[in-house]
């Protein structure tokens, strides 16, 4: 007899996803096939799917009925026969990027700089995505899924599936921060320090080496969370308060720091981070792994006087995601800091509907198929 599984799937923009049993997939040669344990949740994601088309119209969502859920982990049940490296029982992380894996592009081992780069179980950058789709339907919102052997990371005993759950987030501060060049003795000036991916960057940075983290936020309680992790590297100001560019210049003797991320939430004005821009050093990086909420004015001048590099940054690679796992597994990074909430499978609704709960960048909540 066939085997079935439960996946939540979308039918149609504006309804609630439902649960609908269909055939557990078959991994092809290069594929594995994975028992998600744990999914985690981009916050508010009904919201944003249900307004996809008109915030984003250029990338494109996956065809309905859908399976979401971006950041799965689990076991390895069945592996392809072309897959050389990975084997059930192994517990994994599953990266969602997808590329065409032939271009310059991924050949390269950059892809996430591939055309048709597709991030399984939410969205693509390419209109042509649903190539991609068509390939890997099935997201974390399912008892199991396929997924190419590129796209696994290993995971140690001592990394929960739950914790795996924000490896979305925290590999995609780690990505920025590799942008950065971050490392032993440098300045980081994170802008957006309580938010999930600023701090993640904190963590994150705090292993790197990092010498001082400069931090902005809008809730008190939650920057003197940040700022205890590691009270004397880690300093914080409210946003607002005074300028963040000048606050920052004030405390590096005037230099200002190697480094800005900007972490800011999509609803930031542009001047917030112009402003944080403005306290990076001559030659440093100003790298963006957030968003506001209207065209950056950017004086180019400015940037070509003072040699500072705005970089985009998107995501992270398998290889970092290894890299990441390994600093869990030799406990270089400790994410107890994760403050964990399950949905079961029956609730997915609930819990991509914009809690109101949430701690900032401590909150993970992960669904349980």
């Amino acid at each position: 007899m066939e085997k079935t599984m439960v996946a939540a799937r979308l039918h149609a923009l504006g309804t609630p996803m439902t649960l609908d049993t269909i055939p557990v997939p078959k991994p092809r040669p290069n594929d594995v096939l994975v028992r998600v344990k744990a999914c985690g949740i981009v916050p508010n994601m009904a919201n944003v799917i249900n307004n996809w088309m008109t915030w984003f119209p250029h990338q494109p969502l996956p065809k309905f009925p859908a399976i979401f859920g971006l950041d799965p982990a689990g076991v390895i049940e069945e592996v392809g026969e072309a897959v050389i490296n990975a084997k059930p029982g192994d517990r994994v992380y599953v990266s969602p990027l997808r590329s065409c894996g032939s271009c310059s592009a991924c050949r390269s081992g950059h892809r996430s700089h591939c055309r048709y780069f597709t991030l399984n179980g939410y969205f693509s950058t390419s209109r042509d995505g649903q190539k991609i789709f068509d390939l890997y339907p099935y997201g974390g919102f399912s008892e199991y899924m396929t997924a190419p052997e590129y796209a696994i990371v290993n995971i140690p005993d001592n990394l929960t599936f739950e914790q795996a759950g924000r490896f979305g987030y925290l590999g995609t501060a780690y990505g920025a921060l590799k942008n950065a060049g971050a490392g032993p003795g440098q300045v980081a000036l994170i802008d957006g320090i309580t938010g999930t991916l600023g701090v993640a960057s904190t963590v994150l940075g705090l292993a790197m080496g990092l010498s001082r983290i400069l931090g902005t936020g809008r809730d008190e309680r939650l920057l003197q969370r940040v700022k205890a992790l590691a009270p004397d590297r880690i300093e914080v100001i409210p946003l607002g308060e005074r300028s963040t560019g000048e606050w920052a210049k004030s405390l590096t003797g005037g230099e200002g720091a190697d480094f800005v991320i900007s972490a800011l939430g999509a609803k930031a004005p542009a001047s917030t981070m112009l402003d944080s821009m403005k306290g990076v050093r001559r030659g440093g990086k100003v790298v963006n792994v957030g968003g506001v909420a209207e065209d950056l004015p950017i004086d180019v001048k400015w940037l070509m006087d003072e040699q500072v590099q705005l970089i985009g940054s998107n995501w992270f690679t398998a290889a970092q995601g290894q890299e990441m796992a390994e600093m869990v597994r030799t406990r270089t990074i400790d994410l107890s800091y994760l403050e964990t909430r399950r949905f079961p499978l029956a609730d997915v609704n609930e819990a991509i509907s914009g809690l109101k709960d949430r701690d900032g960048g401590f909150s993970n909540y992960v669904v349980i198929p």
